[in-house]
This record gives structure tokens, sequence and C-alpha cells, in this order.
């Protein structure tokens, strides 16, 4: 007899040759969290821990396709997009998530990578604040991510409240601004569901191997929810599931390091 279906989930995002970031950390995440992972690649990258050397972005009509095809065959119980390059890519997967109805959708609005290439093209950002935010259930965005969103300076958890207000006034459900990237002993992030904060907080590890954490993270987020967990619920284990990649991260290559994602279920052989 064959097992029961397992939580399924789908990463709509670029592809990281370095294995630590993109559709491979959120793939290797949600089989670490035992969800079945399933890919729509909207960019290919020449990319290592030092930069992304350089980038192709796929045609639109085949990031759509990829998207029916799986939902219409194997189906869909949460959705995480990344990295979606340009106003067109943008176009087809909010045309597809509406007319799917994911409603447990994850938007991680990937600007740049951590090692500073634009990953978005900046007049796709007001394409995205349009067509994609109203279709979220939850926003990740980063300080800086915030602040393109919101218009609003980020530099503290006041600031944080203060972006995560606007960007809510936007048409996301759940905002959750993240706060790696702002000094102190913690790293703080803030959640705002349009009538109520609530922070999350785990203390900040000293390492420069933090290569996909992001993405890590929303991709931890989409498979808690895929679980059946509600929004706080599954930001909270996520941010615990992320902390302990990151403190069991590699020192591998010249620049940032990628993340352990297997960290809770075991060393690697």
């Amino acid at each position: 007899m064959a097992p029961p279906s397992p939580p399924r989930a789908l990463t709509i995002a670029g592809s990281d040759s370095s294995g630590g970031a993109g559709i491979e950390a959120d793939l290797k995440t949600f089989t670490a969290l035992q969800v079945y992972g399933m890919a729509c690649v909207t960019s290919v990258t020449a990319q290592n821990t030092t930069a992304v050397h350089s980038l192709q972005d796929l045609p639109p009509e085949m990031v759509s396709r990829q998207i029916d095809v799986v939902v219409e065959d194997l189906g869909v119980d949460a959705a995480k997009s990344g990295m979606l390059a340009n106003g067109a890519i943008i176009e087809a997967v909010a045309d597809r998530i509406a007319h799917y109805r994911i409603e447990k959708y994850v938007l991680d609005p990937v600007m740049v990578s951590e090692t500073g290439q634009a990953l978005l093209q900046p007049d796709a950002i007001q394409i995205l604040t349009t067509r994609l935010l109203p279709l979220a259930l939850v926003v990740t965005p980063n300080a800086a991510e915030a602040e393109a969103l919101s218009g609003q300076a980020v530099s503290d958890v006041a600031g944080m409240r203060e972006a995560a207000r606007a960007i809510h006034d936007l048409g996301a459900r759940h905002v959750l601004v993240k706060g790696g990237h702002i000094e102190g002993s913690d790293a703080i992030d803030v959640l705002y569901d349009g009538s109520e904060f609530e922070t999350f907080s785990a203390p900040r590890i000293d390492t420069p191997n933090t290569h996909g954490t992001g993405c890590t993270y929303s991709a931890a987020i989409t498979a808690k929810l895929a679980k059946g967990l509600n929004v706080r619920d599954a930001i909270g284990d996520a941010k615990e599931y992320l902390t302990g990649a990151i403190q069991h991260g590699f020192d591998l290559g010249k620049g940032p390091g990628p993340l352990n994602h297997f960290w809770n279920i075991g060393p690697p052989e």
C-alpha cells in the first residue's frame, strides 16, 4: 500500500548554481521539513558565494506553463515566490496564483542578492506591489526591501513596525519585516496582520555563512503552512529552523558560505 500523500509546496524562483539560495535552498528546506517540493524556475544564474556572475531570465510563457502543469497534476498546498526578475514574469506569476486561487502564498520580494547583485529590475517594483502583494498571505521583506516597498526608513523595531503597517495597506494580509540586517544582539522580526504586531526573536549568530538566509526562511514558512499551521505558528517554527541552519552553516567558498538545511535531521555522512 502506498504511503499517504505528503503536504505539497511549490517554489517559484531563480536557480542558484552554488546550491545555497533560490530554488535549491527552497527544495532542501521543503525536504528537511518533510514536505514534497516542486519548482518553477524563473531565472538561471551563474552564481557562487562571491557573486551572481551572470543570469538569464526565462520567458514568462515558460514560467506560466511550469506552474500550470504542476498545479493541474500534483496540486499545491502552499507556494512561495522568490526571484522574479522583471515585470513580465511578475505578471505571469500573479496571473497563475490568482487563477488557481492559491491562498497560502508567501511572497519573498527578492530585490538584491546577498552579494549585492540586483535581482529585480527597478521598474518591476511597482508591478510587484500592485499585482502580487494583494495576493500574498505573507510577504517577507528584509529591511532594505521593506524600505523600497513602504517608503519608510527601517533601522530599528519602530521603523520595522511603520514599514509593516504601510506594506499591509498595499494589500498583503500578513507582513513580516525581517531584522537580520539591523544591528543588535538579537535578530528580531516584526509581524503585522492589520490589527496586531508580534515579534519573533533569536540570538544573533556571529557567522559569515548566511548565503540563502532569506530564501530558506520564506521556504520554511511555506512548508509549515503546507502542513496546516497558522501564520504565527508557521513563522515561529520557521524562525527556529532558520536559526539552527545558520548556526550549523558550512564554511564553503570564498564568500558567505551556505546554511546547513539538514541540521535538524543529522550531520552529513
